[in-house]
């Protein structure tokens, strides 16, 4: 099962996509600090989409969400809808956001500390939910089974005495936004779908300081899924490009 075939100039498209939404989070890390509301923080996103000359794919119909970005605190995971809560130190944010640039589409996503470095249980979280993604990422050496990329990012989380969220996967991304396949944050080496050089993937794995149970809609809101047991919640996602010999990260400057 391929991601859909891409031409190569839809391929270099990604890679242009990529580097956009690479550069607005950079400047987003260095934007956001305690005192913000999250819908300040979504207006400025969206600007900075529009003066890249890309397309907020959140908001397109494909998606139809409320905002440009998704923006999750502490115990939400992912699909928060940004709202008039402000930012507080040492709050747990999550960011995730798609957008599309010629045509093509591409996700990723990340978490930080507001105002405070990293230190503790939050550091933990952080560093080891991070650990996961690029364990996943360099599971790939060519063509490679879902579940080998699985069982790496599994291993990092285990190791690290994690929740995984089981019930929320990555997948393919390229010409729509979530494709098949599915992309597990667990998983058995040699098992699941064979990706092959030209293949486009989200790989994002979630993690937790507690269970692994979720619950959605949590805000009213149709979108929010938050921790169940109300524990601490990271998320990180890149989109990345199966090569012939590895794979090239494409939401990376």
């Amino acid at each position: 099962m391929q991601t859909g075939l891409k031409s190569a100039a839809q391929i270099q498209a990604m890679r242009e996509c990529g580097k956009i939404l690479a550069s607005v989070y950079r400047d987003l890390k260095a934007y956001v600090h305690a005192g913000m509301s999250e819908l300040e923080i979504d207006a400025w996103v969206e600007k900075e989409i529009i003066r890249h000359g890309a397309i907020a794919t959140y908001k397109t119909a494909e998606v139809n969400f409320p905002n440009v970005i998704c923006i999750s605190v502490n115990d939400e995971i992912v699909h928060s809808v940004p709202t008039a809560y402000v930012l507080e130190v040492g709050d747990v944010v999550s960011f995730d956001l798609v957008i599309t640039y010629k045509g093509m589409k591409t996700d990723s996503a990340f978490t930080m500390i507001v105002d405070e470095p990293p230190t503790g249980i939050k550091k933990h979280l952080i560093n080891f939910t991070e650990r996961s993604l690029y364990a996943g990422i360099d599971a790939i050496k060519g063509p490679v089974y879902t579940g080998d990329i699985g069982a790496a990012i599994e291993k990092v989380l285990n190791d690290g005495k994690l929740g995984i969220i089981r019930d929320l996967v990555g997948h393919g991304v390229g010409l729509e936004m979530h494709m098949d396949p599915e992309i597990p944050n667990y998983g058995r080496k040699g098992t699941g779908v064979l990706l092959k050089p030209g293949d486009t993937i989200a790989i994002e794995p979630m993690a937790t300081l507690g269970g692994e149970k979720i619950i959605t809609d949590t805000a009213g809101d149709g979108w929010t899924i938050s921790t169940r047991d109300g524990s601490l919640a990271a998320h990180f996602e890149h989109t990345v490009l199966i090569t012939e010999d590895g794979a090239e990260i494409l939401t990376q400057l």
